[in-house]
């Protein structure tokens, strides 16, 4: 696991890691979900392959979640304790980047409401989803930002966003770039 960036707001920390999201030790990892919660194929399919089919089994009894909701289950095998399963738009279907901060804001909120101290994020729609890259980047990074700012009494400490490949991790790259220049 590489640590690439960090930006730190009022003693808590965004933090830009690449790597494989279902490695990393924090209290919860973030899974891009359908609404469906059924998790066959990318970050989702990966998660239960290595987890284990008690994160399938907890999605089934929640059964749905409208897009721009965020629901919680256990981590199963995995190092992470929970798993946020966040659905984020598919291209077309109409005000994505809405939705999209949904996602996000509504996984923070829920992370905050269970006392969780550490959470980890994918690129939210960017995979087979087709949401652009760049703007994902730029709406999770911002919209963490923002939460952390304006939401002092969260229990969150660290916000992280962990990349699997080198184009979507040169977006989130820029987008901590510019979060630093900011605050300058």
């Amino acid at each position: 696991m590489k640590s690439i960036a960090e930006h730190n707001i009022d003693d808590r920390t965004i933090r830009l890691v690449q790597g494989d999201i279902t490695d990393r030790d924090v209290d919860a990892i973030v899974n891009a979900a359908n609404s469906h919660l059924q998790h066959g194929g990318g970050v989702a399919g990966a998660i239960v392959r290595k987890g284990g089919q008690l994160i399938q089994d907890e999605s089934n009894k929640i059964g749905f979640t409208p897009v721009g909701t965020a629901v919680l289950t256990s981590a199963g095998k995995l190092r992470a304790r929970y798993v946020i399963h966040a659905v984020g738009p598919r291209m077309g279907e109409g005000d994505e980047d809405t939705k999209l901060m949904n996602a996000v804001k509504n996984s923070l909120l829920l992370a905050s409401k269970h006392k969780l101290k550490s959470i980890s994020l994918p690129a939210i729609s960017s995979g087979i989803f087709g949401f652009p890259k760049d703007r994902c980047a730029n709406i999770l990074v911002n919209q963490s930002a923002h939460f952390l700012r304006h939401h002092t009494d969260s229990s969150l400490e660290n916000i992280e966003f962990c990349i699997y490949d080198d184009q979507t991790l040169g977006y989130f790259r820029k987008e901590f770039d510019q979060l630093s220049q900011a605050d300058r």
